[in-house]
């Protein structure tokens, strides 16, 4: 059955009519891979098995989408998905599996939004306060520090805090191992048949992987909660909790955001509504965003391991130039 299910999977990507994996729980033995499948996959998908897909979403039965030019300028894997016409402007290698850095959190911020009670309190534990990675970014909460949830996800995203997640996966889950195993449960549920998850932040680990087209099902997914697109649309954050002793502690985040800070500029006609960064040495950079054009049509573009800052957010420019044309 599971490979009976594998195989309708990925041939509701290559069917016009069929729009992806929808959320029924489907095992799937191989990530969607266009280039292997395209030519070898005969079977066609009756109507009773169309209920395992999804009606709302961006699929590509051909990954060569835009030009020798585009491609040139784009980094490793990288996708523009029209959601109001459920189509897909640009992809490229966007079944690859990469290293997504701190793009990581968006998962994170579905299983704290599914399963938590953003009212709760949460005690900031030893471990998220002893994050020993190099340049691992924190938003500097110390041990015994009371937040609610709510709060805590607003500083997890905005400032892109390691710490945070640590915290969060602890008090969802008990530990970061059974927290990983909720966001990889999360993620095959929404179709992601390319991604593997050991942590909440992102932080390296060979085993530690998605994919472009994954990125962009879960963080449609996310375009179904009020906070979540409050969050990433704010360009600072004032978080005010209590410290181990009941006193009154504050700090204060900036996104990573450069749009939204304004050291980047969109093209003309496109409105960035926000979105989450993600940057180690192993990952390059990367940024998933939602953004308006316009037409009031909205899309969600994605890029992944570009080499740099610079080259990230011109890459990224390129691909919202596409929702005008």
């Amino acid at each position: 059955m599971k490979r009976l299910l594998s195989v309708l999977c990925i041939t509701g990507f290559l069917l016009g009519s069929i729009t992806g994996c929808g959320k029924e729980e489907v095992t799937l033995e191989q990530p969607y891979d266009i280039y292997e499948t395209t030519g070898s996959l005969g079977p066609t998908v009756s109507a009773g098995a169309q209920e395992y897909f999804s009606k709302d979403l961006c699929v590509a039965d051909d990954v060569s989408l835009g030009t020798d030019t585009t491609d040139s300028q784009v980094a490793e894997g990288a996708g523009t998905f029209n959601l109001a016409t459920n189509e897909i402007v640009y992809a490229k290698n966007i079944y690859e599996r990469l290293y997504p850095a701190s793009t990581t959190k968006i998962v994170t911020a579905l299983v704290a939004l599914k399963y938590g009670n953003l009212d709760d309190v949460v005690t900031i534990g030893y471990n998220a306060t002893h994050i020993t990675e190099y340049g691992a970014k924190l938003c500097g909460f110390a041990e015994g520090d009371k937040i609610t949830l709510k709060k805590l996800l607003y500083s997890f995203l905005i400032c892109s805090g390691n710490d945070a997640g640590i915290a969060i996966a602890e008090h969802i889950s008990g530990s970061v191992e059974k927290f990983a195993e909720l966001m990889n449960k999360e993620a095959k549920s929404l179709g992601c048949s390319g991604s593997n998850f050991v942590n909440p932040h992102g932080l390296h680990d060979d085993n530690h992987y998605t994919t472009p087209y994954d990125l962009y099902l879960v963080f449609h997914e996310l375009l179904n909660y009020d906070v979540f697109m409050d969050i990433i649309n704010q360009s600072s954050y004032k978080a005010e909790f209590k410290g181990a002793d009941g006193s009154k502690k504050t700090l204060w985040f900036s996104s990573t955001d450069k749009y939204l800070l304004g050291s980047a500029k969109a093209p003309d006609g496109v409105t960035v509504i926000g979105g989450k960064t993600g940057t180690t040495s192993m990952a390059g950079s990367n940024l998933i965003l939602y953004t308006k054009n316009d037409n009031g049509k909205d899309y969600i573009s994605v890029v992944m391991h570009a080499s740099d800052s610079f080259s990230l957010y011109s890459q990224m420019s390129h691909l919202l130039e596409m929702e005008n044309k």
